[in-house]
């Protein structure tokens, strides 16, 4: 309990005083209700965590913060209330507490919780659909982060990950963001520290603030907008990544500017934390402890279909992704299931093309996009990009080597920024909604 549990403004917090608090902040919450934690600080998302967890509340944990969004939570046998740091943050009319450190807290009472209570509800993020609700079981989160420590160790050589301080990219109601940063020091003995840090000063500013070990904890888009931004990082002992795969190139030009070694997580928000691997070590994905992976044949010879069960998964669970299976505990990943291109006779996915795309020097970030509607059954593939120095034409270029012909872009766009989250990712709807204000627009350009 006297451990470290968090940093903040250059402070150490204990565990032992995070339970106080939150104990203390509990007795200002309402009895009953459907708590949605929207704090941005970390420390103060994991004491109003906490708190509902004192009330026997299970919070709900958004994937936006938008006024839409948050008027269509809870119901009316269960209101919503909105935790949050900022007072001035538009909640769209669900009533607000605002979070903050209690000026006096009593010691702290032992942390008990029913190893079967549901603890958090995280939402999907929607990059393959509209977002939806996903429990957590206080049993099933110990059992991951226990997974997540010992894959980490065993990747890295390490004894034990006690006293990694953790710098955090990604917002806390995330799935990883809240798997990686919060219950990584809650349960596995690391340390968090409370900010999220968007710009590269502000990240190296973070690290710097932290005493070794500690690692960064980001996503695709984080990482290579740091690397691209030149600036001094101080030293780092573990990049940890998810979201998207990282190209290879990209990890090991993380672990040379950085000088430590790179892991990358994957999962799913249903699932929780599913494999591991050392990116520039190999492309192939390990299942976490007592995690199995199976196959299942598709309807009339349709793609088959991929779950995972055992270990923290409570209930098979299938993956939204096309994985080549190796074993039930080794798989490469192919890409989404709902993002497979087909064309003559040949298949790819989004998430491929994505990833070449990407690899290319000089775009700074780019997307891939299949229009509605190909009528005449012809696929004519758009690519969005960030890559002021390069030519429609030399991004093309560069891709025939990598990417078979029928699947090279009928048309490369480029934009000044993509509609990502904070999490690096593009929700379906976002991109298409992207689209079809941008395509017009760049057409009226060209004809100019």
């Amino acid at each position: 309990m006297a451990r470290t549990l968090a940093w903040r403004d250059g402070q150490a917090i204990t565990l032992a005083s995070c339970i106080a608090e939150a104990a203390t902040l509990a007795e200002r919450l309402p009895a009953n209700g459907q708590p949605v934690n929207l704090c941005s600080d970390r420390y103060l998302f994991t004491l109003a965590w906490l708190a509902a967890l004192v009330r026997g509340q299970t919070s709900l944990m958004p994937p936006n913060t938008m006024p839409h969004t948050l008027r269509q939570l809870g119901d009316p046998a269960s209101p919503a209330y909105a935790l949050v740091d900022d007072a001035s943050q538009d909640t769209g009319g669900v009533p607000t507490i605002v979070v903050s450190r209690p000026q006096a807290a009593g010691s702290a009472p032992a942390l008990q919780i029913d190893p079967r209570q549901w603890v958090a509800c995280l939402l999907t993020s929607g990059s393959t659909g509209a977002p939806q609700p996903q429990r957590k079981r206080w049993d099933e989160l110990q059992s991951s982060i226990a997974a997540e420590a010992h894959s980490l160790c065993a990747l890295l050589d390490w004894r034990s990950i006690a006293g990694l301080n953790l710098v955090a990219t990604v917002p806390p109601q995330h799935s990883y963001g809240f798997e990686s940063s919060v219950l990584l020091a809650l349960l596995g003995g690391a340390a968090f520290d409370a900010g999220r840090p968007f710009y590269p000063a502000d990240i190296a500013d973070a690290l710097a603030r932290l005493p070794r070990p500690r690692a960064l904890v980001t996503t695709p888009v984080h990482l290579k907008a740091l690397l691209l931004a030149g600036a001094a990082l101080p030293p780092v002992d573990l990049v940890l990544s998810a979201t998207a795969p990282l190209s290879p190139q990209l990890a090991q030009q993380a672990e040379s500017q950085l000088g430590c070694r790179l892991v990358e997580i994957y999962g799913c928000t249903e699932a929780g934390q599913v494999a591991a691997r050392r990116t520039t070590a190999t492309d192939v994905w390990t299942t976490l402890r007592g995690v199995s992976v199976e196959s299942h044949a598709g309807d009339d010879g349709g793609e088959c279909s991929f779950s995972v069960s055992g270990g923290h998964v409570l209930e098979p669970t299938r993956l939204a992704d096309q994985l080549e299976l190796l074993d039930g505990q080794h798989f490469r990943l192919l890409g989404r299931a709902n993002d497979l291109v087909h064309v003559a006779g040949k298949r790819s996915s989004l998430a491929h093309l994505n990833f070449h795309l990407n690899r290319i020097d000089g775009v700074d970030d780019g997307v891939f996009w299949l229009p509605d509607g190909q009528a005449d059954g012809v696929v004519r593939l758009v690519a969005f990009v960030v890559a002021p120095t390069l030519s429609a034409r030399q991004i093309v270029d560069a891709l025939r080597p990598r990417v078979e012909s029928a699947f090279l872009p009928r048309r490369v766009v480029h934009v000044d920024a993509l509609p990502r989250q904070a999490t690096g990712k593009i929700t379906a709807q976002a991109l298409h909604e992207f689209a079809l204000r941008t395509l017009p627009a760049a057409a009226r350009r060209k004809a100019r």
